[in-house]
């Protein structure tokens, strides 16, 4: 399931991206984590005393596993140590969370969580996990924006347009997404439910599919993750209407949210998929604040940074907290649109 991540009859719903953190910022919280660091016991100064394994519920290639590898480097600098990617794939990011949860608390040992795990709670009628309970946060590492497209050729110019179209023929439009239960599949349930449209959401098994089937006329629009299909835009194949988070994509400065061009009913609409740190959850907490402070300071290098901008994805950073409330209320969130969605439990 992809990583990556809903009219609802819901609460006003959690804002899903919060505000990026400048480079200011974390070094001030990077200053506070050093202090806090000088008065660890001798186990968390003595921390990490062989290489860390982080486990990757991804395949090799994909969004989550460059951003991994790209915060591993930095990590492994910091912290002295080696951290080695393990790409451990599968549906509900189930055989990377169990090996994680069940491993040794000792800070060795890491997972590369993501916004999959707030949505397989609602999802799934039984997980081996509890990604709230199992896991301590660590730290917010990326997000990264969605988009909704088009083929180059389609008639559809702007979401306003794709919004006429939904209303003035109800069940004609059809959306395109991958995997069911996937951040695009449940963000074109959420679209749908909010914007009040009878639309038709056909998931595809992957991302060639559902390019495929965008470009030869099988659907009207697609929900993917922008960053690997900005070649295409560049290639004049595709053309986004908007993008989903509350601020604009910086490098397509001119591409509209969702929030700007669908109207009063999609001003809620903010959504973007995102990675984190957790591990066990009995890891020692001084341990924790060791793995955020480096964590914190391996996302302000400018390496890091070029190379997650290079992916379309925005570093993040924060504190353990932060993480642990960004996941309550997804889980929360996701849920909701599951049952509006009347998409039964796997």
């Amino acid at each position: 399931m992809a990583a990556g991540q809903s009219p609802l009859t819901m609460h006003q719903p959690p804002m899903l991206s919060p505000p990026i953190l400048r480079p200011c910022l974390l070094s001030r919280r990077l200053a506070l984590c050093a202090l806090a660091s000088a008065a660890l016991p001798a186990r968390a100064q003595a921390f990490p005393q062989r290489p860390i394994t982080l486990t990757v519920p991804f395949g090799p290639g994909g969004i989550a596993d460059l951003t991994a590898r790209a915060v591993a480097q930095a990590l492994s600098v910091s912290l002295g140590q080696a951290v080695v990617v393990d790409n451990r794939p599968s549906a509900g990011s189930i055989v990377a969370s169990q090996a994680v949860a069940n491993s040794a608390a000792d800070g060795h040992n890491l997972l590369l969580m993501s916004n999959g795990h707030a949505i397989a709670t609602g999802l799934f009628r039984k997980l081996p996990f509890d990604a709230q309970r199992d896991f301590a946060p660590v730290c917010l590492l990326a997000r990264f924006d969605l988009a909704l497209f088009v083929a180059a050729g389609s008639r559809l110019r702007t979401l306003a347009q794709l919004l006429d179209h939904a209303k003035s023929q109800p069940g004609k439009l059809t959306l395109g997404c991958v995997s069911v239960g996937s951040t695009q599949h449940l963000a074109s349930e959420w679209f749908k439910q909010l914007a009040g449209i009878d639309a038709l959401v056909v998931p595809y098994k992957g991302t060639p599919a559902l390019l495929g089937a965008l470009r030869g006329g099988e659907i009207d629009a697609a929900f993917e993750i922008l960053g690997p299909w900005l070649p295409q835009l560049s290639a004049g194949v595709l053309r986004a209407l908007a993008v989903t988070s509350a601020q604009r994509f910086a490098d397509l400065p001119e591409l509209p949210t969702v929030i700007e061009s669908g109207g009063p009913a999609l001003q809620r609409f903010d959504l973007s998929s995102w990675n984190a740190l957790a591990a066990p959850a009995r890891t020692p907490p001084d341990v924790l604040v060791r793995l955020n402070a480096a964590a914190n300071q391996a996302l302000v290098q400018p390496v890091v940074q070029q190379q997650l901008r290079t992916l379309g994805v925005r570093p993040q950073g924060g504190s353990a907290e932060e993480l642990r409330r960004t996941l309550a209320a997804e889980t929360l969130h996701w849920a909701e649109v599951l049952r509006a969605a009347k998409i039964a439990p796997l």
